[in-house]
């Protein structure tokens, strides 16, 4: 049974930082790259940042320089996304999506609320 576990969202003010966890388990297939989304009320989804197995990041041009995605290993069981220098503007509910060459996969997603 696939799951995706995210935790570490809460309640942060301006400037303060979180980190959120994406931590896999009962994919068969190897994968591809491990993206953080968000969406906001009222707005569509948006990409965050995205990391490849080969350890490429790419990042939304509105948290470059604040945001960091990072892995534990090649096979991406762990995926993590330091957030610093919070707006908010991040407030959100962010999702981790899992890509492999057959399938994606959707976390249940985890809020953060950046009070001004």
């Amino acid at each position: 049974q696939v799951q995706l576990v995210e935790s570490g969202g809460g309640l942060v003010q301006a400037g303060g930082s979180l980190r959120l966890s994406c931590v896999t388990s009962g994919i068969i297939f190897s994968i591809r790259a491990v993206g953080w989304y968000r969406q906001a009320p009222g707005k569509q989804r948006e990409l965050v940042a995205t990391i490849t197995s080969g350890g490429n990041t790419n990042y939304a041009d509105s948290v470059k320089g604040r945001f960091t995605i990072s892995r534990d290993n090649a096979k991406m069981t762990a995926v993590y996304l330091q957030m610093n220098r919070l707006k908010p503007e991040d407030t959100a509910v962010y999702y981790c999506n899992v890509m492999t060459g057959s399938y994606n996969y959707w976390g249940q997603g985890t809020q953060v609320t950046v009070s001004s």
